[in-house]
């Protein structure tokens, strides 16, 4: 009988460690330093766009049904009017399953940069962002300068004051 219980244990041990080491390795976080990702994901109109290189960018995560994220975009729309001449380019990286409903936003809100559909948050799982809103501060050389969590009011002077800095070629020592 103990002789079972040993083969049983053993057996129930390798399939537990055959599981665990076959596991995916969990997504790295992209960190403040670290280099953008590159993805592709379709536009509304379901052309395939990249991020673009060589400007700053805001890339946003958000979704239509998330209070904060609607919080938000007003100011985000003030902030792309005001330093899209400049070199800013606003990309909202959309996680909706609803894309009817993103549309609807899109139009009412009149959002007037490059809105992405990650219809199954994949891109944003690389990101390693799972709260919504969630934004990065990227540099003309591609590096995260600045990682946000929760709705941004992003026409205050200090966030302008970053925004300004990036334009400028100056680093983030840290989001004022």
């Amino acid at each position: 009988m103990l002789g079972r219980w040993l083969f049983v244990g053993v057996v129930a041990a390798v399939i537990a460690g055959v599981a665990w080491f076959g596991l995916p390795e969990a997504q790295k976080k992209v960190a403040v330093g670290d280099a953008a990702l590159k993805f592709s994901l379709p536009d509304l109109q379901g052309k395939v766009q990249t991020l673009p290189e060589g400007d700053v960018i805001l890339l946003n995560f958000w979704a239509t049904w998330c209070p904060p994220c609607r919080q938000e975009m007003p100011s985000m729309v003030e902030l792309s009017k005001k330093y899209a001449a400049k070199g800013l380019k606003v990309v909202a990286v959309s996680v909706d399953r609803d894309a009817k409903a993103l549309r609807d936003f899109v139009a009412e809100y009149q959002l007037p940069f490059l809105v992405l559909h990650d219809i199954d948050s994949a891109v944003s799982a690389k990101h390693g962002v799972y709260r919504y809103p969630e934004t990065f501060l990227i540099d003309r050389q591609g590096h995260v300068q600045a990682h946000l969590v929760g709705a941004i009011e992003w026409m205050t002077k200090p966030m302008q004051k970053n925004i300004e800095d990036l334009l400028d070629g100056k680093d983030l020592a840290a989001v004022k």
